[in-house]
Order: C-alpha cells, then sequence, then structure tokens
C-alpha cells in the first residue's frame, strides 16, 4: 500500500528556449549588434533546453574521463578516454564555431556571436568549454610566428570535430591546449625549470627538445599545445603536438589526472617532457608577452562562463520558487524570497550585460586604438569581478531550492562546485587585479577608455562616491594602490556595470542595480530596499515566461 502521494514537487527546467527567455541577453545584443542576426544562437538555446542535452551534461560529469597509460602489452600510450556525452559536446561546439571559426568568421561581430554561443552551451555543460576556449585563444598567440599559424590555423579553426590521435595532415581539425605552471611556481611562470634546448638554429619557428614537468596541463588530449619553457635567451612559448610530422608520439608523458573539485569532465593532467619536441612561437625570452594574447582571450571566456553559470543558476531558482508551494503561497510570492531572487536577477543580468561587452569590445580592437586598450583593461576587470562574484550568487541560488538544491539528482551541485575554477583559472583574483594595475600604469590612457564607458552614470549623483574613491586611489602612491588594488577593480568593475545597464536595460532595472550596488549597499543577497520592484524584476529573469 503506498504511504504518501508525491504532490508539490517541482517539474525539471527542460524543452525552455535558453536564447529566448533570457531578456538580458536579447537587450545587450540589440543594443550592441541591432542590425545583425542571431540565427545560430537561437538555435542553440533551443538545443540547449532539450532534456536529451541536459541528461548528457550529467552523464559526462558523472562518468569523468580515465586515463590508459599502458596498453596490455604494456606500451606506452598516454590516452585519455571520455564519456560518449564529453565528444557530443565538443562536436557541437566545434561544428557551431565555439572554438577558434569566430578569426574566419566574415560578417560582422564575429566575437560578440561567438560569445553568445559560448555562454548558452555552457549552462548546459561547462567543462567542455576549456578546449573550445584554448583553441579558440590559440589564434591570436600562434600568429606571432607566422609560419606556424600558415600551417596551423586552417586545422584550428576549422568546423569538424575528430578527437583521434593522428598527424595533422591526416585530419581535417585540431584542438589545442595549454601546460603553463609548474609545482614550484603556478601563476609565476618565470619561475618555471622546464628546459628547452635547440636543435640546430634558435628562435621563432625553430625545433627544441625539452625536459621538464608541468603541474597542469589541461586537456591532454587536444593536437597542440602551448607550453612556456626556459630557453638559453629565457622564458619561451612552443607550440607542442601530441603527434609529430612523421606520424609518431611526441614525448608527453601523462602522469596522473587531477582530482578536481569540480570540471569533472574535462580532464587535467600532470605530464612529463624528456625529449618533446616543440616549436619556438615568437622569439627566445617574450615567452610571457606572446602567451599574454592567448590568456587574454582565455579570459573573456572565464567572465562568459561564469556569467552563464550565473544565468542558470538564477533560471533554476526562479523555476522552483514559481512552482513550489510554501506556507499557502508559492515561493516566489513571499517578499523575503522575492527580493533574494531580485537581487540575484540584478546580480546575473550585470554580469551577462559586461561578458557580452567585453566580447563587443574585442571585435572593435582589431585596427582600433581605443578599443584596444579597452580590452586590455576591461577584459581583466571582467574576469576578475564577474567571477569573484558567481561564486556567491550560486551558492545563495542552491538556498532558493532548500534541500532539492543540494542532492545531486539536482544540476545545482555540480553548477556550484564548477564556478570556482573561473576564477582560479588563468590567474586568480590578485594576479588579474595586479595585471589590471601594470596596465593602468603603463597605459594611462586606459582610465579615459574606461571613463568613456562610464558616460551614461556620470551625472547620477548615487555613485558620485564610487568615482570620487576611484580617482583617489589613482591618484595615490604606488604602494598603496597595490594594497588596495581589489577595492579599485571593484568599483571599476560596478561602475561599468552600472553603465551598461543605464544603455540597455529597463530603467527599473538599471535603477534598481545602481540603487542596491551604490546606495543601500549589503555584503549578502536578498537584503535590498523594499521599494525595489522585485515582482517585475523576477518576472523579466524567468526563464519561462
Amino acid at each position: 500500500m503506498a504511504t504518501h502521494t508525491v504532490f508539490n514537487q517541482v517539474p525539471p527546467l527542460e524543452e525552455y528556449d535558453l536564447f529566448q527567455s533570457d531578456r538580458a541577453l536579447t537587450d545587450a545584443l540589440r543594443a550592441l549588434a541591432p542590425q545583425a542576426e542571431f540565427d545560430d544562437a537561437r538555435a542553440l538555446g533551443l538545443l540547449a533546453g532539450k532534456p536529451e542535452w541536459i541528461e548528457r551534461g550529467r552523464l559526462a560529469n558523472d562518468f569523468p574521463p580515465e586515463l590508459h597509460a599502458f596498453t596490455a602489452r604494456g606500451e606506452r600510450i598516454d590516452e585519455v578516454r571520455y564519456h560518449p556525452a564529453w565528444h557530443d559536446f565538443m562536436r557541437v561546439s566545434v561544428e557551431r564555431g565555439l572554438h577558434a571559426a569566430a578569426w574566419a568568421d566574415p560578417r560582422p561581430h564575429p566575437q560578440l556571436r561567438r560569445a553568445v554561443g559560448f555562454y548558452l552551451w555552457s549552462q548546459v555543460e561547462a567543462g567542455h568549454v576549456c578546449p573550445i576556449s584554448m583553441t579558440a585563444a590559440a589564434i591570436p598567440a600562434i600568429r606571432h610566428q607566422p609560419e606556424l599559424a600558415a600551417e596551423w590555423e586552417p586545422h584550428i579553426t576549422a568546423r569538424s570535430y575528430d578527437p583521434r590521435l593522428a598527424p595533422y595532415s591526416e585530419k581535417n581539425s585540431a584542438l589545442c591546449g595549454m601546460a603553463m605552471t609548474e609545482k614550484q611556481g603556478g601563476s609565476d611562470v618565470r619561475a618555471n625549470t622546464t628546459l628547452a634546448t635547440p636543435q640546430g638554429s634558435s628562435g621563432g619557428g625553430n625545433l627544441y627538445t625539452l625536459l621538464g614537468h608541468k603541474w597542469f596541463c589541461s586537456a591532454p588530449m587536444c593536437d597542440l599545445f602551448f607550453v612556456l619553457a626556459q630557453a638559453p635567451g629565457g622564458l619561451t612559448c612552443f607550440l607542442v603536438p601530441r603527434i609529430l610530422p612523421d606520424g609518431t608520439r611526441n614525448a608527453f608523458a601523462i602522469q596522473r589526472l587531477k582530482s578536481k573539485l569540480g570540471n569533472r569532465s574535462n580532464a587535467s593532467a600532470e605530464i612529463e617532457f624528456d625529449g618533446t619536441q616543440g616549436w619556438a612561437v615568437g622569439e627566445e625570452g617574450r615567452g610571457v608577452a606572446t602567451i599574454a594574447a592567448m590568456i587574454n582571450q582565455t579570459r573573456l571566456d572565464c567572465a562568459l562562463g561564469s556569467a552563464a553559470l550565473m544565468r542558470q543558476a538564477l533560471a533554476q531558482a526562479i523555476h522552483h520558487a514559481r512552482h513550489r508551494m510554501s506556507f499557502g503561497k508559492a515561493l516566489v510570492d513571499h517578499p523575503s524570497m522575492a527580493n533574494v531572487l531580485a537581487d540575484l536577477a540584478l546580480e546575473s543580468e550585470a554580469a551577462t550585460m559586461l561578458a557580452l561587452r567585453l566580447a563587443d569590445v574585442a571585435d572593435a580592437a582589431v585596427g582600433d586604438r581605443h578599443a584596444a586598450v579597452l580590452k586590455r583593461i576591461g577584459t581583466g576587470i571582467g574576469k576578475f569581478w564577474v567571477c569573484k562574484r558567481a561564486v556567491a550568487h550560486v551558492g545563495e541560488a542552491i538556498e532558493a531550492l532548500g534541500g532539492n538544491g543540494y542532492v545531486e539528482e539536482s544540476v545545482m551541485p555540480r553548477l556550484y562546485r564548477e564556478v570556482p575554477v573561473n576564477s582560479v583559472w588563468e590567474g586568480s583574483g590578485n594576479i588579474n587585479a595586479l595585471d589590471i594595475l601594470r596596465v593602468l600604469r603603463k597605459e594611462p590612457e586606459s582610465i579615459e577608455a574606461l571613463r568613456t564607458e562610464y558616460e551614461p552614470i556620470r551625472d547620477d549623483a548615487r555613485v558620485r562616491d564610487a568615482f570620487a574613491l576611484v580617482e583617489r586611489y589613482l591618484s595615490s602612491a604606488p604602494e598603496e594602490l597595490e594594497g588596495s588594488v581589489r577595492v579599485l577593480v571593484e568599483r571599476l568593475a560596478l561602475l561599468w556595470q552600472a553603465a551598461l545597464m543605464r544603455r540597455h536595460s529597463p530603467d527599473e532595472v538599471a535603477d534598481a542595480f545602481i540603487e542596491t550596488r551604490f546606495g543601500e549597499r549589503s555584503s549578502i543577497f536578498g537584503a535590498i530596499s523594499a521599494k525595489i520592484p522585485f515582482g517585475r524584476i523576477v518576472e523579466r529573469a524567468a526563464p519561462v515566461s
């Protein structure tokens, strides 16, 4: 005999349109690219809401990659094998051009188009976009060595997915990874000890052999990797293929896969180089400068990925609150819950607006000095702030679901485990903040570029104190500024988000953001003034109308 009837449980959030239901996204695109059609993104938004793809996202994480270092006969192969769901996601991402296809896209707004797809597809499964992001970032790095770019770029930008380990001459495409950090150095890559010895002529485009280790190698089954190593002339960037031109396997020993907090569908490895062949990208001693172009792109994807995780967490929280009854009415109708959801919606919208603006700036930066300067400082600001805020945001969204958000049957634990990686990857908060400080000191026009962005809120009395604080810090002594750099970057980010929302969001939403981030500020979500129109803000952010 049944002891109970299941009721007041929330149906899964599926069969919905992630593109069309995201008002922050569509409003931003209307403003940033009013003449552009985003048919590819619209189709991807529908695909991302399908239950079969949501299930694939679960499978890719429940069955993480496995290292197969040897064959049964003891032959070393150093292969990582993934669940089929991983390959399904990779195939869609490559075929839809979410990797490096933007660099070969003749249409206007190629980086913005790619960013929208990346943002939507990341909401379904975020781990696989690591190699997708690195492949996108490979193009500006490899172009430091034109002959290598001519050889590899057509394969990197190709829209075909081929996961085989085979010479690139036998494949139509290539995916890229990174192997930068070492045990003793972390973000301090100048402390790297991996040695690179020229096998003839030295310098850009020439062959070296590598000896050393890498503490983190992202996506070790990619076709080629960008590696930092110490050449005779100093720290240098190298292109290291898994398979050599003659078809033999490069010396690329995978010692183990990392057991990570999140990002479980994606493999991260410790690797050893011993006679490994690599080709110098750029001149000896210019490794950091060469790789900076790659990191600037991947930092953009960190901001996009965090905004995507925030959006998905918010969508789940609102969906739950609209369906779950508590004390005689829907959760969303309780003012305290509406307060929390509205605050989360404001944070998510601001994150989406900033991430998309960064992609828009990346398009404009080609041949435009002002946009190029804004890209250099802005990408760091967006990466620092959006990734930082995402951790607290997703944690609060879990609370909205209560215990149902804390069990592994829910997508929420996966989102929560996933979100910190974007803060850590490509330089944690302090590294990003100090990079921003260096840009401010070396390129004074960067602050003028930001001031142009802030113009829509210049006369708003509520942000005057924030502007004054920024000006005070910028005029302070270098040692004082370095110790307070996080405060400066926070204000730079908040002012930019406020200006973007003033430009692109409805007035009541922009006013609510400015009031809650500069007026009655609180360190927790859901502590905003009762005069804020909770209901309309939540309704605007709902995943299903």
